[in-house]
């Protein structure tokens, strides 16, 4: 297993796909993707954003990993995401974590951000890939709309 503290686990509105603002303009200038990862845990739909729970199950979540570019600016560069993910809120929505992160050819670690608050089990994303559930949430309200 690689150990990485450089590296990060998204799962939500930081994806590549998801076409945030915060994409943009922050985690494709300061990190590289290195691909398609899971992580064990649970996601749930809690309105305007996910929000992810680690569990011994064999649950996983799907998301990206990355690797950030220049080493040396850790500090800064997740001092931005814990603002990001409301790390400094009373109580903190998240927390960051490392976390065991499977990708196709190795399992490595990296940050990501658990959800630090009570979940309502119905609002579980079973899939555990927040782009599908949302492509097919999409998908069902376009079709009520025909």
């Amino acid at each position: 297993m690689q150990t990485s503290h450089n590296q990060l686990f998204v799962y939500g509105s930081l994806r590549s796909d998801f076409g945030h603002p915060a994409y943009a303009s922050y985690i494709s200038e300061h990190f590289v993707l290195l691909g398609l990862a899971r992580v064990k845990g649970k996601v749930y739909d809690l309105g305007e954003f996910p929000g992810a729970v680690p569990t011994s199950a064999q649950d996983f979540i799907t998301g990206e990993l990355y690797r950030l570019r220049e080493g040396q600016d850790f500090d800064w560069a997740m001092a931005q995401l814990d603002d990001y993910e409301g790390l400094h809120e009373n109580p903190p929505l998240y927390s960051r974590e490392t976390a065991l992160v499977y990708t196709p050819n190795e399992t490595t670690t990296a940050w990501m951000y658990w959800y630090n608050q009570p979940v309502d089990e119905n609002a579980r994303i079973v899939s555990g890939d927040v782009m599908q559930y949302l492509q097919e949430k999409s998908n069902d309200g376009k079709q009520m709309n025909q």
